[in-house]
């Protein structure tokens, strides 16, 4: 039987991976609180719809820094694809492309940005983790800029590796013989020459930022800013959106769902720039809510390895279609044509003493 949910294709892609593989994919850090609080917030938020408004059929086009996409679902970073499929981040740009979305590459990814950027639309960002080596950090800037990139995502909430207990217990420590991390080869990233780990660091601060920002004229959103403190610095080191993300749960264990944290994040910012959310969703309503919360967009990440796992970019592509079908119902039954017609009123909040109570 086809599988109507994202819930369903979770579960057939865990059949499919190879069992380490699936746990580095749906694992988080620690007992993986963040993990599950993700996805359990948006039960605590409810829809409040308005009826007879004259809607007519849901536009989910929306523009992001003059770059207009099909719908307010972006791909978010995440590594090693070729773990999923063999056509890897290529299979997912594809995808992106039939989508008419943004893909926003991982630095970590089993293929390099050239090959990734050839497979897909143009539609097409680059998460970068800052590097102590300013030298080997500009090199890949370049790099993304002749790919055609129009946005960096600088991932700011790892100043060093989560404990994700079920890599450990797995001895899930190395990619398979002959696969790596292509964005990390020296020398232009050509075949055949050395690759670098990602190097986290405790003594990059918001001077790496500005230093990014003088570096190049692509646009710079930080991925991982969830203090309001942190966000209007954001602003004053030139950032040009926030992500909000707790990293799916794969870095502190124990922040709040992301869905919690965005509405502090969009008042501190004050429409000045967008802001996006990333973690937990898995339902249009999901979506619907963020949006009302004041998100421009969001962005999935495991929803795309499941897919990416079960069928390659047809895969990928059936979990964006089904995403898709899913906000535009919704928005149909809460009397909306666009996304920018939602905002609070929208939303009702349940305790969240009553809901421990309940669970």
């Amino acid at each position: 039987m086809e599988s109507l949910t994202l819930r369903e294709l979770e579960a057939e892609a865990n059949r499919r991976l190879e069992p380490a593989v699936a746990d580095y994919f749906s694992g988080g850090a620690g007992d993986e609180l963040t993990v599950h609080a993700n996805e359990s917030a948006y039960a605590r938020i409810g829809l409040a719809p308005r009826v007879l408004r004259g809607a007519g059929e849901p536009d989910l086009s929306t523009t992001l820094f003059g770059q207009r996409i099909a719908m307010p679902v972006l791909i978010a970073p995440t590594a090693f694809h070729r773990l999923a499929h063999r056509d890897g981040e290529c299979a997912t740009a594809r995808a992106a492309h039939t989508a008419d979305t943004i893909l926003i590459a991982a630095m970590a990814s089993t293929e390099a940005i050239e090959n990734v950027a050839a497979a897909g639309n143009g539609k097409l960002w680059f998460q970068l983790y800052l590097q102590p080596d300013r030298t080997f950090t500009e090199s890949l800037v370049r790099r993304v800029e002749a790919a055609g990139c129009t946005a960096l995502v600088v991932t700011v909430d790892s100043p060093v590796f989560g404990r994700r207990e079920r890599d450990i217990r797995n001895g899930f420590t190395d990619l398979p013989a002959g696969m790596y991390c292509e964005n990390l080869r020296d020398a232009g990233g050509a075949p055949g020459t050395p690759v670098r780990s990602i190097a986290f660091s405790t003594a990059l601060s918001w001077k790496d930022v500005e230093w990014v920002r003088s570096i190049t004229r692509l646009k710079i959103l930080l991925k991982g800013v969830v203090h309001p403190a942190d966000a209007r610095m954001a602003l004053e080191c030139g950032a040009d959106g926030l992500i909000v993300s707790n990293h799916g749960g794969r870095q502190l264990d124990t922040m709040p769902a992301t869905i919690e944290l965005l509405p502090d994040i969009v008042d501190a910012v004050g429409g000045a720039v967008p802001v996006l959310l990333d973690g937990g969703i898995r339902r249009g309503t999901d979506v619907v809510k963020a949006l009302a919360l004041g998100a421009t967009a969001v962005a999935i990440g495991r929803p795309i390895v499941w897919g990416l796992a079960i069928d390659g970019a047809e895969g990928v592509a059936a979990v964006l279609r089904m995403l898709r079908t899913e906000v535009e119902r919704t928005l149909a039954l809460c009397g909306c044509h666009s996304p920018k017609e939602l905002n609070r009123d929208f939303l009702r909040f349940e305790r969240r003493e009553e809901a421990w109570r309940q669970h």
